[in-house]
């Protein structure tokens, strides 16, 4: 009697749990297949995150859901284990194709790439501060660690006790199927499937096999110095005596002149600074490079100007390091020139730097700033110049050539700096109340617009700075002025060229022999002109301003 009450209380419990046990497996088969939904239907491109509703269904789901039902169990232990790694690195993939899509309009290359990673921290928490910076980077890891456990959780629902069968799973499917082409219009009544997972990842390991290649061709490129064949009794002998300094500005594109929402600004500035120079004897003639990478990663184009190597991927760049090619830094050097860098965004060791041919470094640390930082900025453009000024040029023994990076229109671009007395600059700390006004960078980037706006306020400083620094130090010296690259798509707009402005500004004997350049007289390069790859600059430089004395 015991016995019969006792199996018909477990009969009662059995009977009572199973329709929870269903509701969990369902819950769990559900879950599994809306992440990877979600994952699959995410876009890899920043423009298309508008047009992602209504997304198209991947097969992938539909597959995955039948293997994992009719798979024996030992199988699907596999496929339970690949299904979560394959969903993590997709995952992974496709925000870290978002993040480079919106900085530097492209996709991640998991062979290039991953040095982006050390200096986006060093970008966002200089931007943010360290300790916000380490809670954002730790959440997101958390965040994709966390949806990758939840995914092999609720993938172990098709192997639960409450699992539905095949043939359940299989009509529901259909049903839904059927149900939304009904609801389509008879225009649109065309199956919106995909299947991408295979194409993606076939990217991007084709992606990765040609980076490889491209850094074989590229030994090839080593090989070859197109300057070599000028006689280094001849090389720059046309500047002798002369100062000559390169100026790159932070963001400084060619939509900044030819965008409708910047351009009226900039050309009133770009006049302004034209007649200050006019005033003190100057010429300029402006033209168009083309930069090697775009929204960031600007030693890139550094290199690509200095050693006249297309350097558009780290691994090129680090080689180039690596190798004997000489720099125009080094070719001054060789001239008779005292060789400087001004690298204000410098705040780290900089091993690189040995590669370059300077005599002499300042960093951050080493240009006698006291002064309160602008954000990610340590200082502004102005002290940065007049630094300069004062430690290499004022007691100078012999002609300086100077590469000096102006920062003041990097991101976030807030506060934006003022000029203030030259004579009054001293240390720095007269621009302490100005790195205090102005909206954090919370505040601006919460606006796009805002954001456009502070980066045209942020270049029109930077353009009258060099005006003023020019009009008043400018004797007996060729300033080389041009962009880094341009800035990313939330400024530019999608599709926007890679192309910066570049200005040479002298003396009118010095212009004059720039004249078979055909460049446009003054700041305002013609949006005719053909622009010039960077890393044809150097030879281009060197031809000009070498030959027999």
């Amino acid at each position: 009697m015991m016995g019969l009450f006792a199996r018909a209380h477990a009969d009662s419990l059995s009977h009572s749990s199973a329709p929870r046990a269903n509701a969990i497996a369902w819950l769990r088969m559900a879950t599994a297949l809306l992440l990877g939904f979600a994952v699959l239907a995410l876009p890899s491109n920043p423009a298309a995150l508008a047009r992602v509703f209504p997304p198209n269904l991947p097969l992938e789901i539909l597959g995955l859901a039948v293997a994992a039902l009719l798979l024996p169990g030992k199988v699907f232990r596999v496929l339970r284990a690949f299904a979560t790694a394959l969903f993590a690195t997709i995952l992974f993939l496709k925000l870290a194709d978002l993040g480079t899509g919106s900085a530097f309009q492209r996709p991640f290359n998991p062979y290039l790439d991953l040095k982006i990673m050390t200096d986006g921290w060093n970008l966002l928490s200089g931007s943010i501060g360290r300790a916000e910076a380490a809670v954002f980077v730790s959440g997101a890891i958390l965040l994709w660690l966390a949806l990758s456990a939840v995914f092999f959780w609720s993938m172990g629902g098709f192997r639960s006790p409450g699992r539905p069968t095949a043939l359940g799973l299989a009509a529901a499917a259909a049903l839904t199927l059927l149900a939304g082409l009904a609801t389509m219009s008879m225009e649109a009544r065309a199956l919106p499937v995909s299947a991408d997972v295979a194409p993606y990842l076939t990217n991007r390991i084709a992606m990765i096999r040609q980076s490889v290649a491209d850094l074989a061709a590229f030994e090839t490129e080593l090989k070859s110095d197109p300057a070599a064949s000028i006689p280094p009794d001849q090389r720059l002998s046309r500047l002798t005596g002369t100062d000559v300094v390169f100026i790159f500005v932070e963001s400084y594109g060619r939509s900044a002149i030819e965008d409708a929402q910047y351009a009226p600004r900039v050309a009133t500035r770009l006049s302004g600074v034209a007649q200050a120079i006019a005033g003190a004897g100057l010429e300029a003639r402006s033209g168009w490079l083309t930069a090697p990478t775009v929204g960031g990663l600007s030693w890139l184009a550094h290199g690509a100007l200095l050693s006249g190597l297309w350097t558009d991927s780290q691994a090129r760049y680090d080689r180039m390091i690596a190798s004997e090619r000489p720099t125009l830094n080094a070719l001054f050097r060789q001239a008779g020139w005292h060789t400087a860098a001004i690298m204000p965004a410098i705040t780290m060791d900089w091993p690189e730097s040995g590669y370059f041919g300077y005599d002499t470094v300042r960093d951050a640390s080493g240009l006698g700033y006291r002064g309160k930082p602008f954000n990610w900025v340590t200082m502004p453009d102005q002290y940065t110049l007049s630094a300069f000024q004062k430690m290499d040029r004022d007691n100078a023994d012999k002609p300086v050539m100077a590469e000096i990076a102006l920062i003041s229109s990097h991101a976030p671009w807030t506060p934006i700096p003022t000029l203030v007395d030259w004579d009054k600059i001293g240390d720095g700390r007269i621009f302490d109340e100005q790195a205090e006004a102005g909206d954090p960078p919370s505040v601006v980037w919460s606006d796009p617009a805002r954001i456009r706006e502070q980066y045209l306020a942020s270049i029109d400083y930077a353009l009258e700075t060099l005006g003023s620094y020019i009009s008043r130090y400018g004797d007996n010296t060729l300033f080389v002025i041009l962009g880094d690259h341009q800035p990313a798509s939330v400024i530019t707009g999608e599709g926007a060229s890679r192309d910066v402005p570049v200005h040479i500004i002298g003396s009118p004997a010095m212009i004059e022999q720039l004249s078979s350049w055909e460049w446009s007289e003054g700041l305002v390069p013609a949006s005719s002109l053909a622009p010039m790859r960077m890393d044809l600059f150097r030879e281009r430089f060197l031809r000009t301003f070498s030959g027999p004395a």
